[in-house]
């Protein structure tokens, strides 16, 4: 910490927020080095190396940079960034770094959604990419997430690659950076123009599966301030919806002004977006998190706004999907180990294959690269944290996708005088009825860092009295025990799922991009109300456990 203060070469921004700090916020600060996690690095804005800062992220991009330069003997990158503080300082220093390096950079002039930096990558066949965002964390988060040359986030074996090029105990201030205008004039940056975005917006317009449909959905819709707003009213409008914007959240804002959290699995979050969706009648609420790779859905039924879950609009897309896609082909579904059974069932049911991957849509887009190589074929793919692919143009999750084809799967059943709940009790019951809920619990820092190791450690070793398992799948371990003993051919994470005898289950994930952990809970019966107090019943007896671990 003092090796900060008295550089002379520290930001006096960032000095002078040093010396602001108590004693408690500068341990935490400078305890450990920023990591990556399943969605990148993510931290906190300020001084510190436990922190986002052009420090940080230089020994970063430098490590980056030489994992690029041993990948291409010319390599090239693609730089996004999002409406965060120092998201644009961040990516044009990011710039610097790199270009410095010899890497050649692409940058987007102005802030630009994830599923867009992902396809950018495929399109100009560059040899990775970088966006700068913290996706829906508080305002004073941001983040840095790399793509390889398809467009996929870094897995782990190529994080194991890029690790060894981070020098921890570099000089952080002594990185080269040459100046960002010498390097743009010289053609080591480029910005890029509307050609890619161009490109990207005529795929997403046509992901649906009847393009002539009439648009009888009335849409109201919100970015949460985030980088969606311009592509999506845009394919709203071009489709030819009825659809109106909350204005308010329209404009990019990095404290996220209206909301507490710019979270679509938030239900605070489409607070505005419910009261427009009121005084407009609409038949579907739609919003997109700040780097525009998620979505949240809430629907109009019988009078009231309801909204749904991950699972719920995953199920809905599949089953739309499987009853009317005309391709003939050896289709697969990919989900994620805490994803509800329920999409796999109906994806079975349509003889379409199915596979679950570690959570992170990385191991998606892997195995999306994977099944070129063999007679599968991407039919779909998603996450119970409402992210969704319907093409495989994009290698990473893509609301703007899945904006447009929920718009055609709601207009497509309202002129059958259904909604999409209409639909899910339908799909309930053919396949049983699924209730499914996640579970956060925070906890900050090296105390809680701490506390959630211990969680974890016991989970694994206890015997977790008062409840029937049968089934414990340990991602850690790779290891499946209990009635169906085998090994799990998936990469190692620190992950436990336990299987119970009357077919619920739950997981314990501590996050890899944010302080807390992740438990998801499944349950199913005959009808929703037994569903809804097995869950809970379930749901009781795990907090319960975890509030007694000492």
């Amino acid at each position: 910490m003092n090796d900060w203060k008295q550089n002379k070469n520290l930001n006096p921004d960032l000095l002078k927020q040093l010396n602001e700090m108590t004693e408690v916020e500068t341990y935490d600060a400078f305890y450990k080095n920023l990591s990556f996690g399943t969605g990148g690095i993510r931290g906190i804005v300020g001084p510190g190396t436990n922190r986002m800062n052009i420090y940080t992220l230089r020994k970063i991009n430098l490590g980056f940079g030489k994992y690029l330069l041993k990948q291409d003997s010319n390599p090239t990158v693609v730089i996004a960034y999002d409406s965060r503080h120092m998201s644009l300082e961040f990516a044009q220093d990011s710039a610097r770094v790199l270009a410095t390096l010899g890497v050649k950079v692409y940058l987007f002039k102005d802030i630009a959604p994830t599923p867009l930096l992902s396809f950018a990558v495929r399109h100009l066949h560059t040899t990775g990419g970088i966006v700068i965002t913290a996706s829906h964390n508080p305002p004073q988060y941001n983040g840095y997430k790399v793509y390889d040359g398809e467009g996929c986030q870094l897995v782990p074996k190529l994080v194991e690659q890029l690790n060894a090029e981070i020098q921890d105990d570099i000089d952080l201030f002594s990185i080269p950076a040459d100046d960002f205008n010498a390097l743009l004039e010289t053609g080591k940056i480029i910005y890029l123009d509307d050609e890619v975005t161009k490109e990207y917006f005529d795929l997403v317009k046509n992901v649906g599966i009847f393009p002539k449909i009439k648009k009888t959905a009335k849409v109201v819709y919100t970015p949460l301030h985030g980088t969606g707003g311009k592509l999506a009213e845009r394919l709203l409008k071009e489709l030819g919806y009825e659809y109106y914007c909350v204005e308010k959240q329209m404009v990019p804002d990095p404290n996220f002004s209206t909301v507490k959290s710019p979270n679509p699995e938030d239900h605070n979050a489409f607070n505005l977006a419910l009261k427009l969706a009121k005084e407009k009648d609409a038949d579907i609420v739609l919003a997109t998190d700040p780097d525009a790779d998620r979505l949240g859905v809430v629907v109009k039924h019988n009078g009231e706004y309801i909204f749904l879950t991950g699972n719920q609009v995953g199920a809905l897309m599949i089953y739309f999907l499987a009853k009317y896609h005309m391709g003939k082909g050896n289709w697969t579904v990919f989900d994620t180990i805490v994803t509800s059974p329920l999409g796999a069932k109906i994806a079975e049911s349509f003889n379409l294959d199915h596979v679950s991957t570690l959570t992170g849509f990385k191991y998606i887009g892997e195995q999306i690269k994977l099944i070129e190589k063999s007679i599968q074929l991407f039919f779909f793919g998603y996450e119970e944290s409402s992210g969704y692919l319907i093409k495989d143009f994009v290698r990473d999750k893509d609301a703007l996708q899945a904006l447009v084809l929920i718009c055609e799967i709601s207009s497509y059943y309202k002129q059958q005088n259904h909604t999409l709940i209409d639909t899910l009790e339908e799909i309930y019951k053919k396949y049983g009825y699924y209730e499914e809920e996640i579970v956060n619990i925070g906890f900050e820092g090296e105390t809680g860092n701490k506390k959630m190791e211990k969680i974890m450690d016991f989970f694994r070793t206890d015997a977790l009295k008062g409840l029937d398992i049968s089934i414990i799948e340990d991602y850690l371990l790779s290891r499946r025990t209990g009635a169906l003993p085998s090994k799990i051919n998936l990469p190692k994470e620190n992950v436990l799922k336990f299987f119970l005898s009357d077919g619920t289950w739950f997981a314990l994930r501590p996050s890899g991009t944010e302080p807390k952990i992740k438990i998801y809970f499944s349950a199913n019966a005959n009808n929703k109300d037994d569903a809804v107090n097995i869950m809970a019943k379930l749901k009781n007896k795990v907090l319960e456990i975890i509030e007694g671990v000492n």
